[in-house]
């Protein structure tokens, strides 16, 4: 499988990162002597699974090493641009690609094991998007004080991870689609109306489990999705507010 990561995040003034950042990518962000995104890359080219790896919103850096061949985009201004245009790149490079493994830079304590098994239970459910949370007892379990926003949904809470499986036909044959999802990303009305009040009104009365709200908000998009419970706190543990960078900063160090 081909891998895609998102490093397009540029923290401005009034975000609590731009202290860190001024001004700089995030993905840069030195954590135990390396860039951040060199702790993805390590994860993800070491392992078998992976061929080629696309890295959208930063230059080409000749400082990031990766045992498997490295392309690289410019930002393209948003996350599903960035995901949009590291798909067609890995099309152009691999017109047999079928799946692709979506990461983004800032979940630093992510491991090649973890990788695989995403990479494994994409192959294994072959849908066009495999949707990963973790449960809050097991983020919980793995780093306590990381103060992570958890949906609590009919039988769990959950948070959100930071890599995926998408298919490339889920981009490449509904342009459309997800045109209305960039163009929405700032209006949270329009992105419910995309998505579909049914379902989030379920979501937020703790009616429906997490696999259910995938496959009905994937079915709105023309899609087949499943949400997929990751045994992993590492894949949802990214980095957005200072606390959690010197978190992991000390995880990474001991």
């Amino acid at each position: 499988m081909d891998a895609i990561i998102t490093a397009g995040g540029i923290p401005k003034p009034d975000d609590p990162l731009y202290q860190y950042t001024q001004g700089k990518n995030k993905a840069l962000l030195d954590l135990g002597g390396k860039p951040m995104i060199q702790w993805v890359l390590d994860a993800v080219s070491n392992s078998a699974l992976v061929d080629h790896i696309v890295i959208v919103g930063l230059d080409q850096d000749p400082d990031l090493k990766s045992t498997k061949t490295l392309h690289f985009l410019p930002n393209q201004g948003g996350i599903v641009d960035n995901i949009k245009a590291g798909t067609y790149k890995v099309a152009e490079i691999n017109p047999d690609a079928e799946l692709l493994l979506v990461a983004s830079s800032d979940i630093p304590t992510v491991t090649t094991e973890m990788v695989d098994w995403t990479i494994q239970q994409a192959e294994e459910l072959r849908v066009d998007i495999m949707y990963t949370v973790v449960e809050q007892q097991t983020m919980e379990n793995r780093f306590p004080n990381a103060n992570r926003s958890f949906i609590k949904l009919k039988a769990s809470a959950v948070c959100g991870g930071d890599m995926h499986a998408i298919s490339v036909t889920a981009v490449t044959h509904n342009e459309e689609m997800w045109n209305k999802l960039e163009a929405s990303r700032k209006n949270a009305f329009k992105q419910m109306a995309i998505l579909g009040f049914d379902t989030l009104f379920l979501v937020g009365l703790r009616l429906i489990d997490i696999n259910t709200a995938a496959r009905r908000i994937a079915k709105r998009l023309g899609l087949a999705g499943v949400g997929e419970i990751s045994p992993y706190a590492e894949i949802a543990m990214d980095v957005d507010k200072p606390h959690q960078l010197e978190l992991l900063r000390k995880d990474l160090t001991n």
